[in-house]
């Protein structure tokens, strides 16, 4: 689903799928037939037919003759449809896995009820009705696992297709491009001249794969010009849950909220607006660090840029009601994205970040919004360490990724955990630094006088007992000794 359909749009696509032969794997006729778990099959067995036939979107309609397509109306009635206590519409969705988008239209043609049903091509994954997913043969609708060669062509079809590519509006005028796209961002970032025509836009937008051509003269908006430079996200139904959520809490938990604010812009246009709304946010503290006292900011403003900009782009765009989130505690901030991370978090700060939106990632290095391939959570622990903070912490749910930074806590207010994970980040931003670790290094970073070296020794024992790092060379006396990750 796309941007919300006028009634002369979906008067024309009406028109267009009438005019077909036959019904195809992708269109389906109906009267009056509202059977609740026939509607669920159908929309299982369009939308993968769809998918395989590279089609945007599939349609159920009811109201057309199955042979001579003619107008010749129904009493179905969607809106009015219940199963028990539940609208048909929640109902249908519920049991659809994974969620589809897919929404009813309802019209008067030549004074006759039409009822459209719009259903988003499957992606990623097969759709299934009741734990069953479904295809079309010809015009019969049958369970996909009775066709195994379909099966293996829609799995070989997902893994073809990344997110960016896909279709976020389909087959409208060059002005509606025009009107839903943020195209002076578009340039400003890239710090190209705006062209005098609107050809020159349209043409500089395509190249970049930020739209397409559709039919007739029309264009497609793709999923990756949308997300990164839709002026309302909200425009494109089913983007909408993806724009990134702010929340200030009162105090270390959840119970009050002081405000919130979900972003409305595509990711590129709005960047710069939502890093200053995040650090307008955060209070000072003093801080002493490498021998400077100053007042700053609760976090540096390049950890949460580099954090952000890894939730935004690393994310799952499949998976359903949820979006970035950034949350602000009185002692810490939590930036969650969804889906899980494709390297193990241990070692975010010196893997090639792997990223399920390579196109998305490409660009959005391009206009600066995030640090060169590689370069980025090693900067986020450098800051943490030259503003003398906890170190940054990296977890994983079941589905989601979040990273936390912490408000400045002396060493004597650190835990076990808190001091291990300094000292393991320490020794892997020394080595990606082609560097070592030493008890000198490890006091600078905590800010240890030298006089209590045994202190930092004493984390040292700690992080060799977690076997986290370990010795560079075995040879060496103590006083000299080198440490290196684990992994290294």
């Amino acid at each position: 689903m796309t941007i919300d359909r006028p009634a002369e749009y979906l008067f024309s696509i009406l028109q267009e799928l009438r005019k077909l032969p036959n019904e195809t794997e992708w269109v389906e006729f109906k009267h009056n037939n509202d059977e609740p778990d026939e509607i669920g099959e159908y929309i299982s067995a369009l939308s993968n037919s769809a998918a395989l036939l590279g089609k945007i979107s599939a349609w159920l309609v009811w109201g057309v003759d199955n042979h001579t397509h003619e107008i010749i109306g129904t009493t179905f009635k969607p809106a009015s449809t219940k199963i028990g206590n539940e609208e048909l519409e929640s109902w249908l969705l519920r049991l659809l896995n994974p969620k589809i988008n897919f929404r009813f239209h309802t019209l008067q043609v030549d004074e006759q009820p039409v009822v459209m049903l719009e259903i988003s091509a499957a992606s990623r994954h097969p759709v299934q009705f009741k734990n069953n997913e479904f295809i079309r043969i010809g015009s019969y609708k049958k369970k996909l696992k009775e066709f195994p060669e379909k099966a293996r062509e829609l799995w070989r079809i997902f893994d073809r297709i990344p997110f960016e590519k896909e279709i976020a509006a389909e087959n409208i005028s060059a002005d509606e491009v025009l009107r839903l796209i943020d195209y002076p961002a578009y340039f400003d970032l890239l710090a190209l001249p705006l062209p005098d025509g609107r050809d020159g836009i349209l043409s500089a937008l395509k190249t970049d794969e930020m739209i397409s051509t559709g039919n007739s003269g029309n264009w497609n908006i793709t999923n990756l010009g949308a997300v990164l430079f839709a002026k309302r996200l909200g425009d494109f139904r089913h983007l909408k849950r993806k724009a990134l959520r702010v929340v200030l809490y009162k105090g270390t938990g959840k119970v009050e909220t002081i405000r919130e604010q979900e972003g409305t812009k595509g990711y590129a246009a709005g960047f710069e607006g939502l890093i200053d709304f995040v650090t307008n946010l955060l209070p000072s503290n003093e801080v002493i660090g490498q021998a400077l006292r100053k007042e700053v900011p609760m976090f540096p403003e390049l950890a949460i840029r580099e954090l952000v900009a890894n939730a935004i782009i690393h994310q799952d765009f499949h998976a359903t009601g949820t979006a970035p989130m950034v949350e602000i505690f009185s002692n810490r901030m939590e930036i969650t994205n969804p889906g899980l991370p494709l390297v193990n978090p241990d070692r975010f700060l010196d893997s090639p970040p792997k990223s399920r939106n390579e196109a998305l990632a490409s660009f959005m290095r391009r206009i600066g919004v995030c640090e060169e391939r590689g370069s980025g959570v090693d900067k986020v622990v450098f800051q943490t360490e030259l503003y003398q903070l906890p170190a940054p912490l990296f977890e994983t749910t079941d589905e989601h990724t979040r990273a936390i930074l912490f408000a400045h806590r002396e060493l004597k207010d650190m835990d076990k955990d808190d001091r291990i994970r300094a000292c393991y980040l320490h020794a892997c931003l020394k080595y990606v630094q082609r560097d070592y670790m030493t008890n000198t290094t490890l006091r600078e970073r905590f800010g240890i006088e030298d006089k209590n070296s045994a202190t930092a020794s004493r984390i040292i024992k700690e992080t060799l007992e977690a076997e986290l790092i370990r010795p560079y060379d075995g040879t060496a006396s103590r006083k000299f000794m080198k440490y290196v990750p684990w992994w290294a």
